[in-house]
């Protein structure tokens, strides 16, 4: 045992195995939530302003990424375009997820009317098309970054909470929840210590799909002028504004493009490869 643990690479002496592709994955995901965080501070021309005499301009030393249709410099907009992109995204499935878990456990715990009315309503909402009920939502109140996330949540709670009921039916059958239910025990004690221990690994893995699917909506709503509003803008509303560059391979209407590739693939790559236990081998 001593020289299986002696063996062992450094990454695995912790009972982990870390995949290198889903490090590839961290790395990314963590380098544009530094962007986002940081970006007020590090971008280097104000994003409204026009800094270049020629549109859709190239790359050189003055500006990294080129300019867009005015001529601002897309650098500063694709550092900004991170912040409301991630800040918008994560809102989102925080809201979704908070809600859909919690009322999915809710229902599994309590089971009868409650899981049947909630079910049957959240079925409901499920069954409308994401994207027309986001236009009908957004073409109706208004574009608003408060607009944006709180439609983009209710549209994946309905997700979350199939899930998170799904996982929680098959928690709630097992003796130590019965066993706490004869103690008496509360419903918030349930989902607290019974429930939510035993089931947030595979919810928090769902939760990165739905930020994906997040991005991937939040990009398409700005790509049709829903997004947020001139002269900020998330990575779609980039792609939109710039794509008569799309003729001339522009980098203004490449980036943004890219910029939400990176991220989108960088998560799915990250929640596939997360680190796994490593199996007992004292027996071995």
């Amino acid at each position: 045992m001593t020289s299986v643990a002696k063996s062992a690479p450094r990454h695995q002496r912790f009972g982990y195995r870390i995949n290198a592709v889903g490090v590839a994955g961290a790395l990314v995901v963590g380098f544009w939530i530094v962007v986002a965080l940081a970006a007020p501070a590090i971008v280097p021309h104000p994003i409204g302003d026009i800094v270049d005499t020629d549109y859709f301009g190239p790359i050189s030393r003055e500006l990294w990424l080129g300019s867009d249709y005015l001529g601002r410099d897309m650098t500063s907009r694709i550092l900004m375009g991170a912040r409301y992109t991630l800040g918008i995204s994560i809102a989102s499935v925080i809201i979704a997820g908070v809600s859909g878990v919690m009322l999915g456990m809710i229902a599994a715990i309590t089971g009868g009317v409650v899981d049947m009315v909630l079910s049957r309503f959240l079925d409901a909402l499920n069954s409308i098309p994401s994207k027309l009920f986001s236009l009908v939502v957004v073409a109706a109140v208004g574009s608003s970054i408060p607009v944006l996330i709180v439609t983009m949540a209710v549209i994946y709670i309905p997700g979350a909470f199939r899930f998170a009921r799904a996982l929680a039916v098959n928690i709630n059958t097992m003796d130590f929840v019965v066993v706490a239910r004869i103690r008496g025990e509360s419903l918030f004690y349930l989902i607290r210590a019974e429930i939510l221990p035993n089931i947030i690994g595979p919810v928090l893995v769902d939760l990165g799909l739905r930020f994906v699917f997040i991005v991937l909506l939040l990009s398409g709503l700005s790509f049709l002028g829903l997004g947020v509003k001139p002269p900020y803008a998330d990575w779609g509303a980039l792609v939109r504004e710039n794509i008569g560059g799309l003729p001339y391979a522009a980098p203004a209407v490449i980036v943004p493009s890219l910029a939400i590739a990176s991220l989108t693939i960088a998560v799915n790559l990250l929640i596939d490869n997360l680190p796994t236990k490593i199996r007992d081998r004292e027996n071995s």
